[in-house]
C-alpha cells in the first residue's frame, strides 16, 4: 500500500470524503456528507472540492479513485485513495450509507 492510501477505518472523523462513483451508484448508496464528483468531472469540478482540506477519495473497489488521487496528488492536492472502496465502508465494515431514492441504500 502506497503512503496516499488508507483504510476506512483510518479516515478522521469529520474528514472531506469524495466519491467519484457514477451517478446511478451514488444514488443507490453513499456515506452522508460526501461530495459526489465522478471521476470524469474531476478537472471541471474543483470548486465543489474542499481544497483545503486532506480529502479521502472513495469508489465502489478502489480502481477509479486510485485514480483520482493520482490526478489530485500531481496537482498539489492533499489526497488518500480509501482501500477497497464502498465495498470495504458497507460491507466488509458496516458503516453507514444513505440513498438518494428513498429505498434501502447499498453499493451498486
Amino acid at each position: 500500500m502506497d503512503e496516499e492510501s488508507v483504510s476506512v477505518n483510518e479516515i478522521p472523523e469529520g474528514a472531506a470524503i469524495i466519491d467519484v462513483r457514477e451517478d446511478d451508484e451514488w444514488e443507490a448508496g453513499h456515506i452522508e456528507g460526501a461530495v459526489h464528483v465522478p471521476l470524469g468531472e474531476l478537472p471541471t469540478r474543483l470548486d465543489d472540492l474542499p481544497l483545503d482540506d486532506d480529502m479521502y477519495v472513495i469508489c465502489r473497489t478502489g480502481g477509479r479513485s486510485i485514480r483520482a488521487v493520482a490526478w489530485l496528488t500531481t496537482n498539489g492536492f492533499d489526497a488518500y485513495n480509501v482501500v477497497g472502496g464502498m465495498g470495504s465502508w458497507n460491507l466488509d465494515h458496516g458503516k453507514p450509507i444513505v440513498s438518494e431514492t428513498g429505498d434501502e441504500p447499498w453499493v451498486k
